[in-house]
């Protein structure tokens, strides 16, 4: 078997590589993270679902590829750039919200339907809030997070915050995990009630 043979990348992703190259944008998510969040979300037809980072949009177009015509994605980052980037690439995409807010403010505030899929991707719903996040998902649902193996660009003392978000995850009597040493280092977990 060869995983880097990806045969159904979004039509999309190289020039979103690009324009994260000409902007000088650090942090993309990885392409196996990519397939594994298309491959889980293909599986909830008529979802909603939720990413917290949009960051250069390479995951949601992931997403996006695995979505059926009923579902539905809300994607936040803090950054309007980042927000007004993504929205040049999929402007005519009906089924997603793009929201340029605090995703820590925004959590809190949201009302609407539990998700089906939360990818977070960003420090908050990961690091920060984390309870109200899990919150937000139905029983069933999808809690993914990557970065989880050590990165080159992580701050000083960043490990200590992985290792306890870790045990936390691990202590929680409402999921089952799955840690996964592959890509960038993933968890999977799933609200059980």
């Amino acid at each position: 078997m060869n995983q880097a043979n990806i045969l159904d990348m979004p039509k999309v992703y190289p020039q979103l590589l690009a324009k994260s190259g000409e902007i000088g944008f650090t942090m993309p998510s990885d392409m196996y993270i990519g397939t594994f969040l298309k491959t889980l979300v293909s599986s909830k037809p008529a979802g909603t679902f939720l990413e917290l980072g949009t960051g250069m949009s390479l995951s949601l177009a992931w997403m996006l590829e695995g979505m059926d015509k009923n579902s539905k994605l809300i994607s936040i980052d803090n950054d309007n750039e980042l927000i007004q980037i993504a929205k040049g690439f999929f402007n005519q995409e009906g089924r997603l919200e793009l929201i340029c807010a605090d995703g820590n403010d925004w959590l809190f505030q949201y009302k609407g339907e539990k998700f089906d899929l939360i990818f977070a991707d960003a420090w908050p719903g990961k690091y920060s809030h984390l309870d109200r996040t899990l919150e937000l998902l139905k029983v069933g649902g999808f809690y993914v997070i990557d970065d989880m193996r050590k990165q080159a660009n992580w701050p000083i003392g960043h490990e200590d915050n992985v290792t306890s978000l870790v045990e936390t995850l691990e202590t929680r009597q409402d999921f089952t995990i799955t840690k996964m040493d592959w890509s960038t280092g993933i968890i999977v977990a799933v609200k059980t009630k």
